[in-house]
């Protein structure tokens, strides 16, 4: 877990906008002004010949500037040349070769010239080159003889490209050359041997050159190598070897260098190119090679070694880097060294660059141009193109050396002016225009300016601005106090208010104001603080197991004026986020991890103003690589030793490594486990069979799991030797009752030892005096016809191979095949232990009459029928054993009151004998079983039925049914109650004792010996029962009795209201009440309003609320008015009815406008609206 600090780039972005503060200040493009370029090619500018060719120059200026060109130093007339164009409003050179032309024919020196009436600019000189790549020359190639253990230097001398070409080598099949310290290509494409060795002439060697513009490769003819050796097989074995060059006879010697020849060189290297020292040594064993410095140290920052430490890079070179340098090359014959004196050189570089300069008239000012270079690069002024010299005097202008000053200065002096500072390494050119004017000041950039800025952090707030003379600026905060400058604060010269550490007392409006003596102008900045963005709690580094869950927290703080985006990177990359991650606001969780999941892992929380982050690496345990390079050494006639490169352990330890291997005679293909080795090795003696070809592999294994299995090793045949065991699980078993039938498991690669594996198999009756059978057999069985009846054999297999006989076998006792018994079970006698049980006894029958191996004597047993006679009964058969030679037994699971019978036989491996004589007997009585179908039904509150079936099994007569009951509400349980009735009742009808207590019943049949199951109901809830929680009832609850009063109350007083409203007369806006206006003619409206008078006032279509809550509609047959006689009628002022209403006015009422609408409290609250 870390907090991370910004990007390089962030601190770059900041220097680069100090560095712009200092700029000088640009003329406004509305103004007249001299020509100024804005863009140019490169001064090596080098084209592909495939391409059509663009010379770049661009520039800007008021009056826009005209362009011509100069190539080779003399004038480049566009006009003549009907394939060179240039661009409009623009100086770049357009040369097309779509109709034909050799690119060639225009390289050379341009210069581009930018010109108005205020002067001139010039470009760097271009030096214009075509791509070239060069076919390689042909030639043959004899092959390379060279002794094992030489050195050698295979050269590549590639064509001169313009670039240079990439070189590589390759054979001649396009496999690149593997390089290793004793192998090596040097910087100007040689492949360098340091010693040759037997195995390097099992390729060709072929120089390979890239060329960068026409992306083209061309392949030198291949060298073909023959190495003269003292040990002429290639022998894998001593390629580990401990002492590898004495084990084939090469010389041991002390090195040389190859390159650089001799004991010192020097180098020259131009200040900020990168300097590359290399050294490249011979000597048997191979060199190593180290670098140092005379009289100090290798500069850490800027140094990396290269090509197996023969090389040594230094970026960025200076004048401090040169120096001394030397490399050793030693090995354990010796050592030698090599000095490289460096000098460092440098093309001229800025120390004071020529800046614009805009002046007012009569006002003093200077250029200047000062560069430094090794050599010391001279100095040369133009102005307007041409050498200062030769331009007309000015008497206002003096040159001294690298400055020329100006006084009282005039529009006259309006001039592009050139520095051109050069040595032997290098030029510089630089513009700078004079210009001079008199302008007010004005500001450059929108008016009133938000500026919004973190807390604690740098800002700087920019006031662009012009005027000539240059004004002189100023900063003021809301309006008063004195000049912003010094302390927290700092001016630029181009206007910006820098403000180092920005508080919250910061906060407010800004006032810039540029002053010259033409008068002045002011522009504002608002500057609103914010809140950092911060991430308070971090992710933290974490190692998962692979397919684990991980998850990563990264919460934040921020400003919450501003909109916050959360994102993450891994490995510094956006992360993407698949469908195996979750990210949330302040996590994010990877489900199922896997080894690419590994990595650092980012938080980004960002702002439009800010961001932060935090770093926490992943590591994930994922099972190992596979171990490779295996190699077989020490070879023996019964071990081997076998060693491997242990693949990488991703991050969890190696614990074991298992060794497989396969043989291709017995089961070609197919892996054996062969040994365990701990994790702590690498190399290890395997002890072998005879006559095997192995073939081996390793296995990783860590604690997440095992790798993948190496690639095999190389085959290994053992010598062959007679077997040393013989097969094992010998047996002799019958399949038929006049056989033996002899198997064993056959022998694997491992233990035949030799071809033509077999196996002898001898048998002879056992406890005779007779001679062994025996048969030669290549398989794993053996058959033996005409045998007696379940008799033992003496049996020996022996194994045998084409080297001789195995020890001599075991004996193992086997049998012929069994036939079926022949003796049933006599004397069986049966006692009745219960309903549901009896005990048997038996006599056993005579060995002889088995014939075979005892198995179990079984009995077979059916109920024949019930004593009950109406029911009807199963007569499967079923049975029960008891294995070994037993002469009792117990058979249950019987029905009770039921008649069987019961027959014995005796079983061996071929099967039942006979049956002995069948046996009846009866089970008593039991107890039924439940009854069946059990229903409870509640058709009122006051009843509740119950009703049944018969048991399904009786299991004897029966003489009644038992119910208890018992009541219960909630929690509370009443008195249990129990009912008897007769055996044919099935029907009962209980009498509630309340309407809101639930009933629990147990119903069970009866015989003489007891009841039977019990089966459980309940009665159904009843309709209030939907009130109650956690088995209480609601109505009795008090909070419950006080909600319906208070609801009853409400609905009272409603409807006492409405009644009031409906009965008092008064006016009411017509046009509230009714859809229908009123005509003009009608006498009751007068302002608006109607006038319900006694007589016309009509009955109140009310509603009645019955007790359960339901609102029912009055019908207008069912109102009072249906009992009047006809009459008039009206309501006291209590609402009491003492007029009469005839039927007639009624209806004619209720069919009218309201006779849709029923007056219900809710209709009376809207009523009063």
């Amino acid at each position: 877990m870390a907090r991370q600090q910004p990007p390089p780039w962030v601190h770059a972005a900041f220097l680069f906008c100090l560095l712009s503060l200092g700029r000088a200040i640009e003329i406004p493009m509305d103004l007249s002004q001299p020509p100024t370029i804005t863009k140019q090619s490169v001064k090596d500018h080098i084209v592909d010949p495939r391409d059509n060719i663009l010379i770049e120059c661009e520039a800007k200026g008021n009056p826009a500037p005209s362009f011509h060109w100069t190539r080779n130093s003399r004038f480049f007339n566009i006009a003549k040349d009907p394939r060179v164009s240039m661009r409009r409003r623009s100086g770049t050179l357009v040369i097309d070769f779509r109709s034909g032309g050799r690119p060639e024919e225009y390289e050379g020196e341009y210069q581009c010239f930018a010109r108005n009436k205020f002067g001139t600019a010039l470009s760097n000189r271009i030096r214009l080159q075509v791509s070239k790549s060069p076919l390689w020359p042909k030639e043959n190639l004899d092959p390379v003889v060279v002794q094992e253990g030489a050195p050698l230097t295979l050269q590549c001398n590639p064509p001169p490209g313009l670039p240079s070409p990439v070189i590589f080598w390759m054979s001649s099949s396009m496999e690149p050359i593997t390089q290793d310290k004793r192998v090596s290509q040097g910087h100007n494409g040689d492949l360098y041997f340091s010693n040759v060795m037997l195995q390097d002439m099992q390729t060709d060697y072929s120089c390979n050159a890239r060329f960068h513009f026409t992306h083209t490769i061309q392949q030198k003819n291949p060298f073909t190598l023959k190495v003269l050796t003292n040990h002429p097989y290639n022998d894998s074995s001593l390629r580990n070897h401990p002492d590898m060059y004495s084990a084939r006879g090469v010389a041991e010697r002390t090195p040389s260098f190859m390159y650089p020849q001799g004991t010192a060189s020097s180098q020259m290297v131009l200040r900020g190119m990168d300097l590359l020292l290399e050294c490249i040594a011979s000597g048997v064993p191979t060199p190593d090679i180290a670098w140092y410095k005379k009289g100090g140290d290798l500069p850490s920052d800027k140094a990396k070694f290269e090509n197996f430490n023969k090389a040594l890079r230094i970026t960025n070179v200076s004048e401090e880097d040169s120096g001394e340098y030397f490399c050793l090359a030693s090995n354990k014959m010796g050592s030698i060294r090599h000095t490289i004196s460096v000098r460092v050189k440098a093309a001229p570089y800025w120390l004071d660059e020529p800046k614009n300069l805009i002046l007012a008239p009569g006002e003093d000012g200077r250029l200047v141009c000062r560069a430094n270079g090794n050599p010391k690069p001279t100095v040369q002024w133009m102005v307007n193109g041409e050498p200062l010299q030769s331009a007309p005097p000015n008497p206002n202008r003096e040159v001294a050396g690298d400055t020329i000053i100006f006084r009282d200065t005039q529009i006259s002096s309006r001039a592009v002016y050139q520095c051109n500072t050069s040595n032997e390494h290098g030029y510089l050119l630089a513009n700078a225009f004079v210009s001079v004017l008199d302008v007010p000041p004005r500001m450059l950039s929108p008016r009133n300016q938000l500026i919004r800025v973190i807390l604690y952090n740098r800002t700087r707030l920019d006031c662009p601005f012009f005027g000539s003379p240059i004004p002189t600026l100023r900063w003021f905060k809301n309006g008063q106090g004195s000049n912003l400058d010094g302390g927290n604060y700092h001016v630029y010269e181009n206007g910006s208010l820098e403000i180092k550490m920005i508080r919250k007392e910061d906060q407010g409006i800004y006032t810039c104001v540029a002053t010259n003596i033409l008068g002045k102008a002011e522009n504002q900045v608002r500057l609103e603080v914010k809140d950092p963005t911060r991430i308070y709690r971090m992710p933290e580094d974490q190692i998962a197991k692979r397919g684990t869950t991980v998850q990563l927290e990264c919460r934040v703080k921020h400003d919450p004026s501003l909109k916050l985006t959360v994102s993450w990177l891994k490995d510094d990359e956006p992360l993407y986020i698949g469908n195996r991650m979750k990210k949330e606001e302040d996590s994010l969780t990877i489900f199922g991890v896997a080894e690419r999941d590994q990595g650092s892992y980012t938080c980004v929380a960002s702002t439009e103003l800010d961001q932060d982050l935090a770093k926490a690496y992943l590591t994930v345990l994922g099972r190992p690589d596979r171990p490779r390079d295996l190699e077989l050494t020490d070879l023996a006639e019964r071990s081997v030793r076998l060693t491997w490169i242990p693949g990488d352990d991703n991050n969890s330890p190696i614990t074991d490594y298992v060794v497989q291997f396969e043989e291709d005679q017995f089961q070609p293909g197919v892996w054996h486990d062969h040994s365990k080795f701990p994790g702590s090795v690498n190399s290890a003696v395997l002890r072998l069979s005879p006559y095997v070809n192995y073939q081996f592999r390793v296995i990783a294994v860590n604690e997440v799991g095992s790798s993948h299995p190496s690639l095999p090793s190389e085959r290994y045949r053992t010598s062959g030797a007679p077997p040393e065991s013989n097969p094992s699980d010998v047996k002799g078993e019958g399949t038929r009752k006049n056989n033996m039938e002899i198997t064993w498991t056959p022998m694997n690669a491992t233990s035949a030892f030799g071809p033509n594996l077999r196996y002898i198999v001898k048998w002879r009756r056992r406890e005779t005096r007779e001679t062994w059978n025996n048969v030669t057999v290549w398989g794993s069985r053996y058959v033996v016809g005409q045998t007696p009846v379940y008799v033992p054999y003496e049996i020996r297999v022996q194994a045998e191979n084409d080297f001789g006989k195995g020890p001599e076998p075991d004996t193992v006792i086997g049998y012929s095949g069994e036939d079926y018994p022949r003796a049933a079970p006599t004397d069986v006698k049966i006692r009745v232990l219960n309903s549901t049980a009896i005990s048997l006894q038996w006599n056993r029958v005579y060995s002889d009459t088995v014939q075979g191996q005892l198995r179990e004597y079984r009995a077979y047993y059916w109920r024949e029928s019930s004593l009950l006679k109406s029911l009807w009964v199963s007569q499967k058969r079923q049975q029960a054993g008891f294995p070994g030679d037993r002469l009792r037994g117990v058979v249950s699971r019987l029905f009770p009151y039921s008649n069987y019978k019961l027959e014995m036989v005796v079983v061996n491996g071929r099967g039942d004998g006979p049956r002995s004589e069948a046996k009846e007997f009866t089970t008593p009585e039991g107890v039924p079983s439940a009854p069946r179908r059990f229903r409870v039904r509640q058709p009122n509150l006051e009843t509740i039925n119950l009703e049944w079936d018969h048991p399904e099994h009786p299991n004897g007569i029966l003489i009644g049914y038992t119910l208890k009951y018992v009541a219960f509400n909630g929690t509370k349980v009443g008195k249990q109650i129990v009912e008897n009735f007769s055996p044919n009742q099935t029907k009962f009808t209980m009498q509630r004792a309340d309407p809101v207590s639930r009933y629990r019943f147990s119903l069970s049949a009866r015989t003489q010996v007891g009841s039977g199951e019990a089966v459980t109901e309940e009665s159904p809830a009843p309709p209030n029962e939907a009130y109650t929680n956690n088995q209480a009832d609601i109505a009795t609850q008090g909070w419950f009795i006080g909600l319906m009063c208070a609801i009853a109350l409400l609905v009272l007083i409603l409807l006492i209201v409405c009644f009031i409203k409906r009965s008092r007369g008064g006016k009411y806006p017509v046009r509230e009440k009714k859809d229908v206006p009123l005509g003009p003619e009608d006498p009751k409206e007068e302002d608006g309003s109607f006038d319900y008078s006694d007589e016309d006032n009509k009955p109140l279509q009310g509603s009645q609320t019955s007790l359960d809550g339901t609102i029912k509609q009055q019908e207008s047959d069912d109102s009072l008015v249906d009992y009047g006689e006809g009459g008039e009628g009206q309501f006291n002022e209590d609402g009491s009815f003492i007029g009469q209403y005839t039927v007639k006015k009624d209806k004619e009422e209720t069919e009218g406008n309201e006779s849709s609408e029923a007056t219900s409290p809710v209709n009376a609250i809207y009523s009063l609206a």
